[in-house]
Parts: structure tokens; C-alpha cells; sequence
């Protein structure tokens, strides 16, 4: 378990299961999200939650179990948080959304696979990752042969990292959507793609690009000053939007990947990219609890 221990063994989570329990081209937004300022992230001593008996979950007060669903309660929507230590292979999830379309966070592993077949698309890459701009990864997209043949090359990269499952779509399932960002990616395994991520051969740049998001989009994980992170957001048919990000934060012993994702009931993208603000700022409180890692 990488939750730090403070005295005592304290886990966070429990299920009936086990002691341990811990989503492209993202459509435009109604309007240019306005920037959170990047800010550093305070800390404060470890205060885990608690586990009381199989299957009985306590959260201590002041934990991160306990923030997490103080701010879930206040939420008008639902939301899902899953973190994991980078090189591990244990993870914890919290809330009530677990899965939904990629959108523009799958421009990760597109960009990776193109990239690993040469430095051609290195600026395409780039601008997809940063600005998240969909005529760039769509560039990506057709470099890999476009259909079932880029579907293959991103789903070999997701296995690599670790995401055993994920299919991508070899064509549009949604006239306005690509046909990447609408594969079913969940919090589970993207989080576990990010995790693995920083130790796969020849993704530095990737990675790097993820340290460099242009500021319009640095909500959510943006208010980390150390956060290589993509974001993606797009509405559903009936015009909801879903908003979600993947990426690496340092913790005092290493690096956690992180991914969450909110769909407010208003379905307004400001309503989420605030839910994912909140849930950024729960996360920062208790950076000296979460146990980090370094690849092997």
C-alpha cells in the first residue's frame, strides 16, 4: 500500500473484495475557459483514513478519504478520482464516475505511437498535446494509417502501459467527434497508462509536452507546478459536457499518476472544469500522505 503511515498502519479504503480499493479531439468548450493560475500546492501532516473490519470503511476526519467526499457532497453532478504511484501496481479510487469517453486525454498514447515511428509529426504532436488541437492530432491520426490500422498502433501503446483492455475505435462513432477520443477509457486504467508512462522507452517528449499545456487549459491539475497533464472534455448527444485530465504530480517521495473526471448535472464544461478544481485543491492537502514512486 503506498498511502504513507503515520504511527500507525491506517488504510484509506476498504471493499468486501479486498483490503485495497482504492476516462479525441476534445470538443471546443462554449467558451475559452478562463485560466486558474498555477500555484504552489500546500501540504500538511499525514492524517490517513481508517479501516475498520472487511468490507467496513471509515474516513478519519481530516483524510483523504474524508476531503475527498466532503467535496463530492457538495457537488451537483458526479465525479471519480482514481491516483497511483508511478512504477507501482496499486491504486486507490474514490467517487461514482468510473468510465466514459477519452476525448482528448487519448491524444497521449496517438502522439507516443506516432512518435515512436520518428520525429516527422514532432510539431503536430506537440501542438495536439499543449493547445489540444484537433486538426493536429487528427494529423497524427491519418500518419498512422488512419482506421484500423491507427486504432492498432495506439491500442499496442496503451498495452504497454499497463491499460490491458482499451479499444480504440477505428472509425467515427460520433460525426463530430474523432474516432480515437470517443474509446471508453477508464479512470482504472488511464490511471494506470499514467503510471507507467514516464518508464516506457522513448516517451520523454510526450511527457514533456504534458509539462507544457498552454495556460487557457492549466485547471485541475494545472495549479501543480510540477504536473505533466492532459485534459479532455467534450458534450454528450444530448449536449452535456464531461470534463476530464490524466498526469504526474510529485509528492515528497515521488511521483503519483492521477486521473480524474466530473460530469456536473448542469452539464455546463465551467460547472466541471470547477468540480475538477476542487478536487485538484483536495489532493494538494495531502501530498506528504500519498506514497510516490520512481520507475524501476
Amino acid at each position: 500500500m503506498f498511502i504513507a503511515r503515520h504511527r500507525r498502519v491506517i488504510t484509506l479504503l476498504a471493499t468486501a473484495a479486498t483490503a485495497f480499493t482504492l476516462v479525441s479531439g476534445c470538443a471546443k468548450p462554449p467558451r475559452e475557459a478562463t485560466p486558474t493560475p498555477t500555484v504552489t500546492v500546500p501540504t500538511i501532516a499525514p492524517d490517513p483514513g481508517a479501516v475498520v473490519g472487511p468490507g467496513v470503511s471509515i474516513a478519519l476526519p481530516g483524510s483523504l478519504a474524508a476531503d475527498f467526499a466532503a467535496a463530492r457532497a457538495s457537488f451537483r453532478g458526479t465525479a471519480g478520482l482514481t491516483i497511483m504511484p508511478v512504477g507501482g501496481d496499486k491504486m486507490v479510487t474514490f467517487g461514482d464516475w468510473t468510465t466514459g469517453p477519452a476525448w482528448s486525454t487519448m491524444k497521449v498514447p496517438l502522439a507516443v505511437a506516432v512518435l515512436r515511428r520518428g520525429s516527422t509529426y514532432a510539431s503536430a504532436a506537440s501542438t495536439a498535446i499543449t493547445a489540444s488541437d484537433n486538426d493536429a492530432a487528427d494529423t497524427l491520426w491519418q500518419s498512422l494509417g488512419a482506421g484500423d490500422n491507427a486504432a492498432k498502433a495506439v491500442e499496442e501503446i496503451l498495452r504497454e502501459g499497463g491499460d490491458p483492455v482499451t479499444t480504440v475505435p477505428p472509425t467515427r462513432t460520433r460525426s463530430d467527434a474523432s474516432a480515437f477520443g470517443q474509446a471508453d477509457w477508464s479512470l482504472a486504467n488511464q490511471v494506470r497508462f499514467a503510471a507507467n508512462l514516464p518508464c516506457l522507452p522513448g516517451n520523454e517528449r510526450v511527457v514533456g509536452y504534458m509539462g507544457q499545456i498552454t495556460p487557457s487549459h492549466r485547471w485541475g491539475l494545472g495549479a501543480f507546478n510540477s504536473a505533466d497533464f492532459k485534459g479532455g472534455w467534450g458534450p454528450d448527444t444530448s449536449g452535456k459536457y464531461l470534463v476530464r485530465q490524466f498526469g504526474l504530480i510529485d509528492t515528497p517521495s515521488g511521483r503519483v499518476a492521477v486521473a480524474f473526471a466530473a460530469q456536473p448535472d448542469s452539464g455546463a464544461f465551467n460547472d466541471g472544469m470547477t468540480m475538477l478544481d476542487k478536487l485538484a485543491a483536495v489532493i494538494g492537502k495531502h501530498l506528504t500522505e500519498l506514497g510516490g514512486g520512481r520507475c524501476p
